[in-house]
């Protein structure tokens, strides 16, 4: 091997070598070692960083959408029966009605030739006598329909002398019972006057109603409660 070669000494055992070689002709080690990228700009490390941070926002707005989404499933469980009830009330008032007439009537008291069946027979100069507050009297129905109103006409007839002839409850507890065995109640306040008095209900699946007397007026002497007439209406 000739050791007068002249040329660049190499890095590891300081043998010259040509210009032309790539390797060392006495160890191989590489002449021209590959250098070192430079290193990157600041803009370039920014946007990196950026590119770090929005993978992680979209990760956390993934979460809050996702959260979102299950409150507004659970509000939506939450407010489900009020929002059927909003739409059956919708399509009483929107719809038509009709006459139901129940297939047995009762009451826990009456007096002496003023049945209970005097207030559902149509008939306004007839009614159902109480004797005081308290009384009630049941209407049952042939099949579970849609309760959308009552009519009720107090008193002992739409005459304003017969009316003022007997008293009167100016109050009635209506508590319907539906096919699965469930009660609801309301209380219907009257005015004071002769004709029918018309209340909306808005109650499904109604199979029995029963309605107590209380809040009596014009209760003197020997004169008792009078009921001249009670309607029931489904949604058609």
């Amino acid at each position: 091997m000739d050791d007068d070669t002249a040329g660049t000494p190499c890095p590891s055992c300081g043998t010259p070598n040509p210009p032309d070689r790539r390797f060392c002709r006495r160890c191989a080690t590489p002449l021209a070692p590959g250098t070192a990228p430079p290193p990157l700009p600041w803009w370039r490390t920014i946007r990196r960083r950026r590119r770090t941070r929005a993978g992680s926002g979209r990760a956390t707005r993934f979460l809050v959408v996702l959260a979102v989404v299950l409150a507004l499933c659970a509000g939506g469980l939450l407010l489900l029966p009020a929002g059927r009830n909003l739409v059956e009330d919708t399509r009483d008032k929107l719809g038509k009605s009709k006459q139901v007439t129940p297939v047995r009537v009762e009451a826990s008291a009456e007096v002496p030739g003023r049945p209970a069946g005097n207030a559902t027979d149509g008939l306004s100069n007839r009614y159902w006598g109480a004797p005081g507050p308290g009384a009630s009297i049941t209407c049952t129905f042939a099949e579970p329909f849609r309760l959308v109103a009552v009519i009720v006409t107090n008193g002992a007839s739409t005459s304003p002398e017969d009316y003022a002839g007997e008293g009167r409850a100016l109050r009635i507890d209506l508590e319907v019972t539906d096919s699965n065995g469930r009660k609801s109640v309301k209380k219907l306040t009257l005015i004071d006057k002769p004709g029918p008095q018309t209340f909306d209900t808005g109650i499904s699946d109604v199979t029995t109603v029963r309605l107590t007397l209380e809040a009596p007026a014009g209760l003197e002497g020997d004169r008792h409660l009078a009921l001249a007439e009670l309607e029931f209406f489904r949604r058609s």
